[in-house]
């Protein structure tokens, strides 16, 4: 039996699951503009655990989402995802964010494009086939009309994610199919985490770093 904590907190959505074998028992979350992360992360993991009528002790392994995404929330998720292994000597488990947010997207045919908004016209995207099989890994890229054209004219396309506003602005084609109001979530990294847990497929907790993909630029204030 493996118990998991699963922490997402790549967008201004904080979430937390408790998983067994793969399966949410249970799900906290908050999407907060103002990123409430630093104030609710600790508060849901107790949550969680509380009502699952567990102890921190029965934990096996920590999830956690590693990017790309907002500097600042994954910075937040990861120091503790990483505090929480050393206390508990516990494993770190380590989700693409992109992967985790295509999973979301229940198709039968055609490709998935989950995307995270960046600055500007820029997203953080990558392709995966209706099986959730990448087809292209993650790239930042500025969008345009032509964006993901040779994609578009041979099958539907599905986006999906905070980047999905700006993108169907831009991009008009019979092929594509926006899913809106969609931010990566915890629930989705329970089974990916499980699957991982099984290979022992692990990260070492103390060299691991989120993929930021991008150097964090400090805007002025505009006050």
């Amino acid at each position: 039996m493996a118990i998991i904590l699963n922490i997402e907190t790549s967008t201004t959505n904080c979430s937390v699951s408790l998983s067994k074998e793969g399966e949410t028992l249970v799900l906290k979350e908050d999407n907060n503009a103002n990123y409430s992360h630093a104030e609710s992360l600790h508060v849901f993991i107790n949550d969680v655990i509380k009502e699952a009528k567990l102890a921190s002790k029965d934990i096996d392994a920590i999830a956690v989402s590693k990017g790309p995404g907002s500097y600042t929330g994954l910075r937040i998720g990861v120091s503790a995802a990483k505090g929480l292994c050393f206390a508990l000597d516990i494993p770190l488990i380590s989700i693409s964010t992109l992967n985790a947010l295509a999973h979301q997207a229940k198709i039968n045919e055609g490709i998935i494009i989950p995307m995270l908004d960046a600055r500007r016209l820029e997203v953080y995207s990558a392709i995966y086939n209706a099986s959730n099989n990448e087809i292209r890994g993650v790239e930042a890229q500025i969008l345009d009309e032509s964006s993901f054209a040779e994609y578009l004219k041979q099958e539907t396309v599905h986006f999906i994610g905070n980047g999905v506003e700006k993108t169907k602005n831009l991009i008009s084609h019979p092929n594509a199919v926006f899913i809106e109001d969609k931010l990566p979530s915890a629930n989705e990294m329970s089974l990916l985490a499980y699957n991982k847990y099984k290979k022992s497929d692990i990260e070492d907790v103390a060299y691991f770093e989120p993929f930021y993909l991008k150097d964090f630029i400090a805007l002025k204030s505009k006050k």
